[in-house]
């Protein structure tokens, strides 16, 4: 049978606008790769990550560069071998999970040896002043579980406390994305111990967090940007107490299912997180995501539009994909 490949941009809009500490964005803008053979079809979206300086038109290039390798039947790991992590390899992987399914008729749940289940989902508050976090904090307020956007520079902590303040039930993550520095990261930690926070994300930028070594963990601190793939995690010891495992970043569900086990083997705790995508993006992460003690796989509620079929959302609560959007 042959096998063929196709892929495209596509782009979806934002409710409102989407903040964190490095900018704004009021669309996503993602990658679908779509893999057939023998009248079965999988699909694969991916968002690139412009942290690591990836372009849509440079994803796309780079799924375009191994059609000669799909068409002659690569498997997911020699796709490993084949290509770096990142949001391209992502697609592919992600459409050949998907693939095998269809043709086989044995869903990635079952290859997995999993029982599904909904699972309860961190929500996104974007970066702002104290007072607009804290209405979009009252908004959700009956939502469990909220992660916050912060490393804006000053006023972090005014930020931390007023989300605390509208939402005094809410769980909280809070998401710096790099933005803290050696001067203020053992401060924020203790304001966020004493407002209950339960996870810290990312303070320090990667590579530049050997001081995460030396100073209290008043609050468990979640490495992202300084993670993508298993072999990553030895030297993330002392360091970090968990990590946030990322399909893009890992470069598909094949890795991220390694880096996962991995992690739990060395003691870390486990996130697993998402780009800002639709429901096709986070199919497989809710998979992945079964066993996690942080879920945020929240990108389709933060969209205006999603795809359909789509993830079925109930509150804060994530079922697993149907047959129909993926695996």
């Amino acid at each position: 049978m042959v096998r063929g490949i196709s892929v495209d941009k596509e782009s979806f809009p934002i409710a409102g606008t989407f903040t964190i500490s490095r900018g704004s964005k009021t669309e996503a803008e993602v990658v679908t790769c779509t893999i057939s053979e023998g009248g079965h079809a999988g699909r694969g979206e991916c968002v690139p990550y412009r942290r690591y300086g990836e372009t849509l038109e440079g994803v796309v290039a780079a799924i375009e560069a191994m059609r000669s390798a799909v068409e002659g039947g690569i498997d997911r790991d020699e796709l490993l071998a084949a290509m770096p992590a990142g949001a391209a390899r992502n697609a592919i992987d992600c459409a050949l999970w998907d693939l095998e399914a269809k043709a086989t008729g044995v869903a990635v749940f079952e290859r997995l040896r999993l029982a599904p289940r909904a699972l309860e989902t961190a929500y996104t508050l974007s970066l702002g002043s104290a007072e607009s976090m804290a209405a979009q904090a009252r908004e959700n307020a009956a939502r469990p579980l909220l992660k916050v956007k912060i490393g804006g520079g000053d006023g972090d902590i005014e930020r931390i406390r007023a989300v605390r303040q509208a939402a005094p039930a809410s769980r909280l993550i809070l998401d710096a994305n790099e933005g803290w520095t050696d001067e203020t990261v053992a401060a924020n930690l203790a304001a966020a111990a004493e407002l209950g926070v339960a996870l810290v994300e990312q303070p320090l930028p990667a590579g530049r967090d050997g001081i995460l070594a030396t100073i209290a963990h008043p609050v468990p601190i979640c490495a992202d940007e300084s993670v993508h793939a298993a072999k990553d995690l030895p030297a993330l010891k002392g360091l970090y107490d968990a990590v946030n495992i990322k399909l893009d970043k890992a470069g598909g569900l094949t890795e991220a299912l390694k880096l996962r086990d991995e992690a739990r083997r060395l003691g870390f705790g486990v996130m697993v997180g998402c780009m800002v995508g639709t429901s096709l993006a986070m199919a497989p992460a809710v998979l992945l995501a079964q066993d996690a003690d942080f879920v945020d796989l929240d990108g389709p509620l933060l969209l205006a539009r999603d795809r359909v079929p789509g993830l079925a959302y109930k509150g804060s609560l994530v079922s697993s994909p149907e047959r129909g959007l993926w695996g």
